[in-house]
């Protein structure tokens, strides 16, 4: 059984990591879980500086699903590189960091400082979190501010590109083509949703930051189309993302056309998720004759 898929010129040995923003830096899980038997470990949003994210509270249950507002806190990239690279070099499998900036200047010199630290395994270009006022989703949502910093950053860097998507786009096939024609090696498919939650007692928001980014199973079938609609647009290979937690998730993602896989929201409640799904998916495929996992993604029969 051959689970190993090409991102670019980055090999996973199984297609599934662990969604940026659901998993720290790592080392919060290390105790939980072994990270080497992972495809990736996708850490959270890195900017030039330091972030404090939002007030609390950030987050907030909702019905079979997720709302948060964290803000893309962060160290920066020196406080990452200081406190958090050691440990991720250590690993076997690769570290992708996602990245962000405020400007198209500001992502490219993030990419150009990790492109120079050596052994990163690809960078992932945030432009679609719903969750700060600057940066994020006003890049995801604009075709040639999308191309502008996919190609500043292509220009930054040789590591991999993958370029995570906005869901919040009449039609996202342009989007995909737009990052794959600026450069991107992949995309990744796909963010939150702008979502609201309030307490009917107060008549506030739940979220001090009003409104913040809903994830979890409500979201799958939704991530699902765009990733059926993205992978007919460009040639590129899509990680599919949405609400996954079993196999069979998994599956339907590989099946409509992504080559990956993340695990996100599921990574709180149940840390062992990304494992049982790497499990799940090599006895599916075994009980099917499949001896390798390309051979089942985009073999929708649609």
């Amino acid at each position: 059984m051959n689970l190993a898929v090409q991102i670019g010129k980055l090999t996973l040995q199984n297609p599934v990591m662990v969604a940026s923003g659901t998993f720290g830096y790592g080392v919060e899980y290390a105790r939980l879980i072994d990270l080497n038997r992972l495809g990736a470990v996708v850490v959270k949003g890195i900017r030039l500086g330091p972030v404090r994210g939002n007030p609390p509270p950030r987050t907030v249950e909702v019905t079979s699903g997720l709302i948060n507002a964290i803000g893309l806190q962060g160290p920066g990239v020196d406080g990452f590189i200081e406190k958090y690279w050691p440990f991720l070099q250590g690993l076997k499998v690769p570290t992708i960091i996602n990245i962000w900036g405020t400007t198209v200047d500001e992502y490219a010199e993030v990419a150009r400082r990790f492109d120079a630290l050596g052994g990163v395994g690809a960078l992932e270009l945030n432009v679609s979190c719903p969750n700060i006022k600057e940066g994020g989703s006003q890049f995801g949502t604009d075709c040639k501010l999308l191309a502008e910093v996919v190609a500043a950053c292509r220009r930054a860097t040789t590591l991999p590109l993958i370029t995570k998507l906005s869901p919040n786009v009449v039609n996202i096939a342009p989007y995909a083509r737009a990052a794959e024609e600026a450069g991107s090696d992949a995309l990744a498919i796909m963010n939150s949703y702008p979502a609201l939650a309030i307490d009917l007692e107060t008549r506030r928001p739940k979220l001090a930051n009003v409104t913040g980014g809903l994830t979890g199973p409500c979201i799958k079938p939704i991530a699902l189309k765009l990733v059926w609609d993205a992978a007919k647009a460009v040639r590129i290979p899509i990680i599919g993302m949405g609400g996954i937690q079993s196999a069979a998730d998994a599956l339907e993602f590989l099946v409509v056309g992504a080559t990956a896989v993340a695990v996100g929201t599921a990574n709180f409640y149940e840390p062992q998720t990304a494992l049982e799904v790497i499990a799940g998916m090599r006895e599916f495929l075994q009980r099917k004759g499949i001896e390798d996992v390309r051979e089942w993604t985009g073999s929708l029969r649609a």
